[in-house]
């Protein structure tokens, strides 16, 4: 039984600031990662972020991880990183069961961060497992971390950031952007993003959704169909499009497993992505103990999962008796620049979906 004051599951964007935090409140915290290496979604965002210079805005995301990582040097023998982990279970006693090249480990900490992040959502259309047919995320894994082109031509299924800026992307690696749409009548992405593609002859069509995925072996064409303001197909608007390759980028879904098992109070929230902790002001869910942070906590951009994670670490210190004389200040810091990424129209969904949970 492996023994330490906060266990963090998940070392992404999220997870990394919390570990941080709480160790520099002087909390001995060790760090589960199911993937060979830390910085989670991060390795593969070459796009520059926004936010303020603490959300480290004008850097790129593949830059991030190596500047948490040396922050994490810096707390030396309080961070523990266990890779290529996977946690198995989290019980009633606070136990975590961990599987690690193929030994069986259990790990009783004082209080536990879940920062698991987000799984991609899917379209059911037919055809919709042919090969080519990927998700946002796996697109980019192949480029930006591996460097292997999907394909020639690809239609981008939504027009949320992540499509946006992946639709980018593909165009910088020299491959065609057939189209991008969205079922919604406009554009979920910052106007930023979308004019960027557009400047480069990408037709981004609202209210249009996929149909049909033509090709026996691999996709070799895409039919999309135009949708009144009833969300039903307009007869006779359908339009056929050669391609590869189809990503589809249509939302996410908070990876809450762990949550669901320990008994958290669990409600769903679209706004969120789906089901989502009740949580406090301190990010600590209905299980005492318990705290979230990042995209299990709501599907929100990685500057506000670094956020989170920050202040999640911080009250998980202070609530084991870790707190510093400077815990105020930078607990109220945390909760400014939430609110100032949260701020604006562009916030106005996420703030009603916490509103929703945050007790």
């Amino acid at each position: 039984m492996i023994k330490t004051d906060i266990a963090i599951v998940g070392g992404g964007p999220a997870g990394l600031c919390a570990a941080i935090s709480a160790a520099s409140q002087g909390a001995n915290v060790t760090i589960i990662e199911k993937a060979s290496n830390l910085g989670g979604q991060l390795i593969k965002q070459t796009h520059m972020f926004f936010g303020s210079q603490k959300q480290y805005a004008s850097t790129r995301g593949i830059d991030i991880p190596d500047i948490l990582m040396n922050e994490l040097k810096k707390l030396g023998s309080l961070v523990n990183v266990m890779l290529d982990s996977t946690v198995l279970g989290l019980y009633e006693d606070g136990v975590l069961t961990v599987e690690q090249n193929n030994k069986y480990i259990k790990i009783k900490p004082d209080s536990i961060i879940i920062a698991t992040g987000a799984s991609e959502k899917f379209l059911a259309f037919p055809n919709n497992d042919l090969p080519g047919i990927y998700g946002a995320g796996a697109v980019q894994t192949l480029m930006n971390v591996h460097g292997i082109k999907p394909g020639n031509k690809v239609v981008m299924v939504g027009a949320g950031n992540i499509g946006l800026i992946v639709s980018y992307q593909l165009l910088q690696a020299g491959i065609e952007v057939k189209a991008i749409i969205d079922a919604a009548p406009k554009i979920g992405g910052y106007y930023v993003h979308a004019s960027k593609v557009r400047r480069m002859g990408v037709p981004i069509l609202t209210s249009h959704t996929v149909k049909y995925a033509h090709g026996k072996e691999v996709l070799k064409k895409v039919t999309i169909v135009k949708l009144d303001n009833n969300w039903q197909e307009v007869p006779g608007s359908e339009i056929d499009i050669d391609a590869d390759v189809m990503c589809i980028s249509v939302g996410l879904s908070p990876l809450a497993e762990l949550l669901w098992q320990v008994g958290c109070d669990m409600i769903y929230v679209p706004e969120l992505g789906g089901h989502v902790p009740v949580r406090n002001q301190e990010l600590e869910t209905s299980v005492k103990g318990v705290y979230v942070a990042g995209d299990v906590a709501g599907v929100e951009e990685a500057s506000s999962a670094m956020v989170e994670g920050r202040l999640a670490g911080l009250c998980a210190a202070k609530n084991l008796g870790y707190a510093k004389e400077n815990f105020e200040e930078l607990k109220n810091d945390c909760i400014e620049q939430l609110y100032s990424l949260r701020s604006g129209p562009v916030g106005e969904k996420i703030r009603a979906g916490l509103s929703k949970v945050i007790v």
